[in-house]
């Protein structure tokens, strides 16, 4: 069951990392059109600003994370003993290198994991969370993103993030260039009304095309979460071999109301519950994460 649930969200992974290159190729080939006549000199721009962001991003992931975040990074196990051996016991049955461990000041309980790869990883959590587990619950949240950072999806995560911030980005640099390009051309431009049409029409385009590509980037960022959250549960609670440490720190999460008071919207998504306790609408579709009851739910259905 486990292995087929990976398998379908290796799947899903790749059909939305094609969405995202979707609308950088949508974007160049409006660039390339519209400000450099050409239509793979603008393709090819647009992927370049993208793996230039996405490399970046790549390479200081846990950094800029953290900065963003407010997070703090334990000097030693003393800050923080209990958190420290936790997350030391299960990295050691994950067969993974030991992370950097970060608390976030925040009474709103949550926790995420970032980096690049396993070698490269960090986990953190709020104060509040450290404060409100106890050991088997704070062993059921360490080991959900342990598993984040076994599973390689710490990595997935960071490049989502990357490759959205560089849509919002090029959509931002096109608005600007609106203001030196007009939607109709130069003096002898105006006398041609079907020139008129086109370039007005184009103009259309391209702002609607600014406005939703932002949009749905963000959309398959989301998608990306929540694809990950189940199989991070699932492979948490194996850690573990305890699932109702999971279970009672999901309940905890669920009753927990208060918003956290400082979190980057382009990072809220690696948070094991919504860090800004938004309420669900449309089915799910804006949500970073899955319902915390359907977490629970098919906890309970796999393991009791």
């Amino acid at each position: 069951m486990i292995y087929q649930q990976i398998d379908r969200n290796k799947r899903k992974t790749y059909l939305i990392f094609t969405i995202f290159f979707i609308i950088l190729a949508g974007l160049g080939s409006f660039i390339g059109e519209y400000f450099l006549d050409n239509l793979w000199s603008g393709v090819i721009t647009a992927l370049v600003i993208a793996l230039i962001y996405t490399l970046i991003t790549y390479f200081q992931s846990t950094s800029i994370v953290m900065q963003m975040n407010g997070a703090k990074k334990l000097k030693s196990e003393a800050d923080a003993p209990d958190l420290w051996h936790i997350v030391e016991d299960l990295s050691m049955v994950a067969d993974i290198p030991l992370p950097d461990i970060y608390i976030i000041n925040d009474k709103s309980p949550n926790a995420f994991a970032t980096g690049r790869d396993p070698k490269h990883a960090a986990v953190a959590v709020t104060s509040g969370l450290y404060e409100m587990m106890d050991r088997e619950e704070l062993e059921g949240v360490l080991a959900h993103e342990i598993s984040h950072v076994k599973n390689y999806d710490i990595r997935v995560s960071t490049i989502s993030l990357a490759l959205s911030s560089a849509i919002i980005f090029i959509c931002y640099l096109v608005g600007n260039a609106y203001r030196w390009v007009l939607p109709f051309g130069g003096d002898d431009d105006r006398d041609n009304s079907n020139w008129v049409a086109i370039r007005l029409a184009l103009w259309v385009v391209g702002l609607i095309f600014m406005i939703l590509g932002p949009f749905i980037a963000s959309l398959v960022q989301m998608a990306i979460s929540r694809n990950r959250e189940y199989l991070a549960d699932v492979s948490g609670a194996e850690l573990t071999r305890n699932p109702q440490g999971l279970i009672n720190a999901l309940e905890k999460l669920k009753a927990s109301t208060e918003p956290m008071k400082k979190v980057d919207d382009a990072s809220a998504a690696l948070y094991i519950d919504d860090p800004m306790k938004k309420k669900k609408h449309f089915s799910g579709l804006f949500d970073t994460h899955p319902p915390l009851d359907d977490r629970i739910a098919e906890l309970k259905k796999t393991f009791m």
